[in-house]
């Protein structure tokens, strides 16, 4: 037999090492090393002796087919995967514990034994009472859905290959197999990486559509090496607030599909519902004529989003402000303040800014930079933003509104909700397609924007202007203390309006 060989590897790139050390200079993480027997169990000198076989080689030109697809029964669902599911391909499901992940796979299996395809759930995790627990309380407990608790690769290939082959097969979850042809615990690189190779060998061989739902790390990264994510047809990632009740379905890679699709599904006491139309779901409980709220139209894959962005802008009494972003870049946010410091002469270094998009949909695409900043700047200057406008537009380091794509999906998508007006960028005006009823207010630098905004601003309501260690109202240049004044210097000094 051949001699056993142990190595370190990092549980969280897959870099093998000859000895432990404290951090894996790979990735640069801590405490990831974990000792692994990398000799499989097949001694060397046996698999030396195993001579290639030849193969016949083609050209490129020839007829080509569309992959074969199966309906899930989930509109979402199949949106994500780019039409349904493909013989022979295998997906990878990731996302926060508790987020609904075997909900929305439970529901798809059940669906698809519904109608007459044969349907398999194996869980590593729950035993078969547990699931079926779960099945009651969606008010699927009468589908045919095979279910088994098992988490021995070579036993699940052995049990499926007998009979039908199977349409679907979930794996409930990766890190929880293990396989008789590595010497290592169950979750462990190597024991990840064997056991999903022999999964995907069984479906290329059968035919078979297999899910494989993976565990996520503490910053949301599907846990393992990389090489699961590149061996595997399809990753989605499953996401959603536990505040909110709206999950969100987003493709990642796809090689039978377009990636950054998303499906919309909102968490209810009978399961995942569909939501077919999104944007009015963001915008149900939207607040009109407050400041700091800008509606932004958005791409997310092939489906226009409306969504709502809101902005709150308050003086500090730190040394340093804060600034806060949910669902958004952190990184874009700081870029959109320096250019609104830099080119626009709104001073935030003394207010502390926090941003949010509304119902948890987390926003990718820099195209949200200009109703980022409309909602910032009235927030600042308390001015609301027009209830029946829609913003998009990214915003260059100059302060030039640059042109996004998809102009006309996105005011399609605003037509249709009930709103009058897009603020968009200049030279994206002639790509809206002419909708009637909508009016296109174009921009092509951001100073001009805030100027706009800035003129409407009005002072803060019942609440005493902030005042300098003189006793006069901050910022007020004359000292004259009059409360009028004060409430003009609220906004930039440049877009201050004349008076008489």
């Amino acid at each position: 037999m051949a001699k056993s060989t142990l190595s370190f590897v990092c549980q969280n790139c897959g870099a093998a090492y000859n000895r432990w050390q404290g951090k894996c200079d790979s990735c640069g993480e801590w405490n990831t090393l974990a000792e692994e027997d990398t000799t499989g169990s097949v001694p060397v000198s046996i698999r030396s002796k195993r001579k290639g076989r030849t193969f016949a080689l083609e050209s490129l030109s020839g007829k080509t087919q569309d992959a074969p697809r199966l309906s899930s029964g989930m509109t979402e669902l199949d949106r994500v995967t780019g039409g349904g599911f493909v013989r022979g391909s295998v997906l990878l499901v990731g996302g926060d514990p508790g987020i609904g992940k075997s909900t929305l796979l439970t529901q798809a299996t059940s669906m698809m034994a519904r109608a007459g395809h044969r349907a398999v759930y194996i869980s590593g995790e729950e035993a078969v009472a547990q699931v079926r627990l779960r099945a009651e309380r969606l008010g699927l407990a009468d589908a045919p859905v095979q279910l088994a608790s098992e988490t021995s690769v070579e036993d699940i290939v052995s049990t499926l290959s007998e009979g039908a082959v199977p349409r679907l097969i979930v794996i409930d979850s990766i890190q929880t197999m293990w396989t008789d042809t590595v010497e290592s615990a169950p979750g462990t690189v190597t024991q990840v990486r064997a056991s999903a190779q022999a999964l995907i060998r069984f479906a290329k061989k059968t035919g078979a559509t297999i899910i494989l739902v993976g565990h996520v790390t503490k910053d949301g990264q599907i846990a393992g090496p990389r090489v699961v994510e590149h061996m595997v047809d399809a990753v989605l990632s499953f996401e959603g607030e536990g505040s909110q009740q709206f999950r969100i379905l987003r493709s990642a890679k796809n090689r039978f599909g377009a990636t950054d699709e998303i499906g919309v599904f909102e968490m209810t006491g009978l399961g995942l519902r569909e939501v077919t139309n999104p944007s009015e779901l963001f915008l149900s409980e939207r607040e009109l004529g407050s400041p700091g709220t800008a509606v932004f139209a958005g791409i997310e894959g092939t489906r226009p989003v409306l969504v709502e962005l809101q902005a709150l802008v308050a003086p500090t009494s730190l040394g340093t402000p804060r600034r806060a972003v949910v669902g958004w870049d952190p990184s874009r946010l700081s870029m959109v303040l320096a250019v609104l410091e830099a080119h626009c002469g709104v001073k935030l270094s003394g207010h502390d800014v926090y941003l949010n998009v509304a119902g948890g949909l987390r926003i990718q695409e820099p195209a949200a930079d200009l109703a980022a900043a409309a909602a910032l700047v009235s927030s600042l200057v308390n001015a609301p933003l027009p209830t029946d406008a829609v913003y998009f537009g990214e915003i260059s380091l100059s302060g030039a509104i640059r042109p996004v794509a998809q102009t006309a999906a996105r005011l399609k998508e605003a037509l249709k909700l009930g709103f009058g007006r897009a603020i968009l960028p200049e030279s994206a005006r002639g790509d809206g397609g002419g909708d009637a009823g909508l009016a296109l207010n174009s921009v092509g630098n951001l100073t001009t924007l805030v100027a706009e905004i800035a003129a409407r601003g009005t002072p803060r309501g019942g609440r005493a202007a902030p005042r300098n260690d003189e006793g006069t109202p901050r910022g007020d240049p004359s000292g004259s203390g009059d409360a009028d004044t004060a409430g003009k210097n609220a906004t930039p000094a440049r877009f201050r309006r004349g008076t008489s």
